[in-house]
């Protein structure tokens, strides 16, 4: 098989690509991860159709990338996760293999993915690339959407960018998880959780690109009263995800979509919870801090 990355929709041939000619259950070439990374500068979502993969094999494929993020963003930690810390756990499912009760309280403070967000911006370094497979999908529904943080920037009048530049934001889990209603916290949770700064516009290091910083993560903006920064982190979010700068994924069995963090916001949408939805996530971290990086 020779690797081809084309784009997934003509329309928008800068977004969302969709790859070809590789098995991720083989080992993955230098070149070809050489040339997947260069396709993420690209396109900043691919989509890899039918990889029937293992978590084992999930993992080594994602390390070509980077060193991976142990999964301390999920409110199940310890003998009660039903997945290894290198892998997060997208599903509705207890332990066990069942289907979790409406009223569950992880299954509550998922629903945080269905607000527009950024992996891991809750952490100090926050996530570079995540690599999200289907293992099992629900009959309908359950699409995930994905905005083009770049081209939300570049469509910005002079006047809004100028005033955003510099800005820095801070995000935590309990304020994107606050704006549902969820402020069932422990102490420690909230510990763990408590703020950290993050740039709103970042540079993408290999592309030099501008693109906007976002997250339902983001509740405060350094040195403004929290009103206004929340006014304005809205209004950035409603103008980042107008449906121009959209693309919704449609799921099939053992997709495996990848993602950049750095350009990147996407939500899962409604599906029928009473059937199983079984995705499974493994995430690269980035290299430092944000405001570490160059501005």
């Amino acid at each position: 098989m020779t690797l081809s990355i084309h784009p997934a929709n003509p329309a928008r041939p800068d977004f969302v690509g969709e790859v070809a000619g590789i098995d991720i259950r083989r080992n993955v070439t230098p070149a070809e991860a050489v040339a997947i990374e260069a396709a993420m500068d690209q396109y900043g979502v691919l989509v890899f159709r039918d990889q029937d993969i293992d978590d084992a094999q999930q993992i080594a494929f994602s390390r070509h990338f980077g060193p991976l993020e142990l999964a301390t963003g999920d409110l199940v930690q310890g003998e009660q996760r039903r997945l290894s810390m290198e892998v997060n756990d997208i599903s509705n499912l207890q332990r066990d293999g069942s289907v979790m009760a409406r009223d569950d309280r992880k299954r509550l403070f998922s629903l945080g993915n269905m607000l527009w967000h950024s992996d891991s911006s809750f952490k100090a370094t926050p996530a570079k690339y995540s690599l999200l497979s289907a293992r099992v999908i629900p009959g309908a529904g359950g699409n995930t959407e994905f905005a083009d943080m770049r081209a939300a920037w570049d469509a910005l009048d002079a006047e809004t960018k100028a005033l955003v530049r510099d800005l820095i934001t801070e995000h935590s889990q309990i304020y994107s998880r606050g704006i549902l209603g969820f402020t069932d916290f422990t102490e420690a949770e909230r510990a763990k959780w408590a703020p950290v700064p993050q740039r709103l516009v970042r540079r993408h290091p290999r592309t030099g690109r501008l693109s906007l910083f976002l997250s339902s993560h983001a509740g405060a903006i350094q040195g403004w009263p929290v009103p206004e920064a929340r006014a304005l982190l809205r209004d950035l979010t409603e103008h980042a995800t107008q449906r121009e700068f959209v693309h919704a994924h449609v799921w099939r069995p053992h997709d495996l979509v990848m993602w950049d963090n750095r350009v990147t916001m996407h939500r899962a949408r409604r599906y029928d919870a009473s059937q199983v939805r079984d995705l499974h996530r493994t995430t690269v971290a980035d290299m430092a801090p944000t405001l570490e990086q160059a501005a």
